[in-house]
């Protein structure tokens, strides 16, 4: 289909203009969120470095098989939607929509195991920040910090993942509408954009909570 027949809001001069402006949108709102990121983390940094014993005790409460097997979810989530968008680039809508179930899928498993298995673990050992903290001595004043950082960023994440399961969901429904072609697809491309974003948090957030303080 030529580019110049496709359809496009009447502030831009083309299709291709109004797609360039959604991309470099989303790239100016992922710039803001590493901001945002990035200062939690440096934080988290700076804090490990002026307590790291207790940081060490409290990384080694956290449950490395869980939070592994979210990595795992989230990389495989990535995968599952590239791919997706690699199918209707193609022209193929019916491969997005089985690989948006998927992906929806994987990241509903990944907040069914964070907030449903390992909070769940987590406050029924006391690690919550507070009077009743199970970690005494004197690693007990580092270890509710790690544990401040651990429950924020985690709970933002979860927020970001939530957000990011409603736009797949959002990008399924306009599928099956058959909204998406090889020749339109730039909120496919958008909606992949933010959901690598989310996984790369992750990333980052992996070794913070689970490596650091546990190697011999």
């Amino acid at each position: 289909m030529n580019e110049t027949f496709l359809p496009h809001e009447f502030q831009y001069a083309s299709a291709e203009h109004q797609s360039q402006t959604a991309i470099s949108g989303m790239w100016l709102f992922l710039a803001s969120e590493m901001l945002f990121f990035g200062v939690l983390f440096l934080s988290w940094i700076f804090c490990r470095h002026w307590n790291p014993v207790g940081f060490d005790v409290g990384g080694g409460q956290t449950e490395m098989i869980l939070g592994t097997i979210n990595s795992v979810l989230l990389l495989t989530s990535s995968a599952t939607y590239t791919a997706g968008t690699r199918c209707i680039e193609a022209g193929n809508a019916r491969g997005l929509i089985a690989f948006c179930v998927i992906t929806a899928l994987l990241g509903l498993t990944f907040l069914g195991v964070k907030f449903g298995l390992e909070w769940h673990g987590d406050l029924d050992k006391h690690l919550f920040p507070g009077p009743d903290f199970a970690i005494q001595g004197a690693a007990r004043a580092g270890a509710q910090l790690f544990f401040v950082f651990y429950f924020v960023s985690t709970g933002l994440h979860g927020l970001h993942m939530v957000a990011g399961i409603g736009l797949v969901a959002w990008i399924l429904w306009r599928a099956r509408r058959g909204d998406f072609s090889a020749a339109y697809s730039t909120p496919v491309s958008v909606v992949g954009l933010y959901w690598s974003f989310v996984d790369m948090v992750w990333v980052v957030l992996y070794p913070l909570i689970y490596l650091v303080g546990r190697s011999p």
